[in-house]
């Protein structure tokens, strides 16, 4: 298992790799202070929809500490104030404020401070261990559609980085490898943060899967050279119908494999599906600063100074381009109205 989320020595911090710095730089930052903890998730030092959750649940347990002196009701206004404040990071990922709700909810159900630490930290624990066994089932049902040498196509990052252990969309790629099996993987680079160059080439060619980068535009060659039998993606939320938000470029994706006949599958955790969201209409998208397509990566400006630029860090796949969402407990399968549906039963 990575340890890319952890509790410092004495619990009042909370440790990450910090993925801006991958692949050239392994650095690990300890935080301890609301706005340090905003700004990892925003600024994507710590990303992926089960790994911000996951993010989160320790965040707000470290938090919590400072105010273990306080009475119960000052108490739970604050810990609410910083959950608020950290929901407000990024609005995508539905991971985030499902996290956060857990954490309050614990909170409120203890009605004071008795016990307090214990079941906040407890929750926390949780949230981690619920997405260990989540990821390993999600690969288990994933590999069940492969065959050893089986071409797949990915998009993005959503390995052991964006999660706990295995990821999702990687997690049966790199679980067919544990078991002596081997694929053909061609990862995206992911414009414009390069997640698919910097972190899941990383991940596959760390973990020896045979992993060819291309840059986002270059999927339909490949698609049609015959080289690509899956699309596996990861999600940041999922509506009702079975709508997908994912990174930019994803449903470009889903597109192309439409076309060429390539089954295209969305892997992630059941507490990724949102189903008081009826459609992909409804998930509000991300903009992001111009200057992360201008001028982050190059030595100088890429284009005009003052040139508009538009920079939704997402878009939303629709259900009809999508043969099945991989979840824990399952396949589901259109229609995903009712698939989705009684995963909650």
């Amino acid at each position: 298992m990575i340890d890319h989320i952890r509790l410092s020595d004495d619990e009042k911090s909370v440790i990450i790799l910090d993925q801006t710095r991958l692949p050239n730089g392994t650095e690990y930052l300890e935080l301890s202070e609301p706005y340090e903890m905003y700004e990892a998730i925003r600024l994507l030092r710590v990303r992926g929809a089960p790994a911000i959750g996951i993010f989160a649940g320790f965040a707000l347990y470290c938090l919590a500490r400072k105010y273990e002196s306080l009475p119960y009701p000052q108490f739970l206004k604050r810990l609410e104030e910083d959950a608020e404040y950290l929901k407000s990071s990024r609005p995508t990922a539905v991971n985030l404020p499902w996290a956060i709700k857990r954490m309050t909810s614990a909170a409120e159900r203890q009605k004071s401070m008795d016990g307090m630490l214990e079941a906040l930290r407890a929750e926390a624990q949780a949230i981690l261990d619920e997405d260990i066994a989540m990821c390993k089932a999600i690969s288990e049902h994933g590999l069940s559609l492969l065959k050893d040498g089986d071409g797949v196509l990915t998009h993005c990052n959503a390995g052991p980085l964006a999660t706990s252990r295995y990821g999702t969309a990687l997690g049966p790629l790199l679980l067919g490898r544990e078991r002596g099996m081997n694929f053909r993987v061609f990862a995206d680079e992911t414009r414009p943060l390069l997640q698919g160059a910097r972190l899941t080439a990383y991940e596959l060619h760390k973990a020896g899967v045979d992993v060819t980068l291309i840059c986002d535009n270059m999927a339909s060659m490949v698609m049609k050279k015959g080289w690509v039998q899956f699309c596996f993606v990861g999600c940041d939320r999922v509506a009702a119908n079975g709508d997908t938000a994912n990174k930019i470029g994803t449903s470009g994706v889903a597109i192309l494999a439409r076309h060429y006949g390539i089954p295209f599958y969305v892997l992630g955790p059941s507490s990724t599906i949102d189903i008081s969201c009826p459609c992909g209409e409804q998930i509000e998208i991300e903009l992001r600063e111009p200057g992360e397509i201008r001028e982050k990566w190059y030595a100088e400006p890429m284009a005009p100074e003052g040139v508009k630029c538009y920079n939704p860090a997402f878009d939303v796949t629709d259900h009809s381009l999508i043969s099945g969402i991989i979840t824990e407990k399952g396949i589901c399968r259109p229609p995903y109205t009712e698939s989705l549906a009684a995963l909650f039963v």
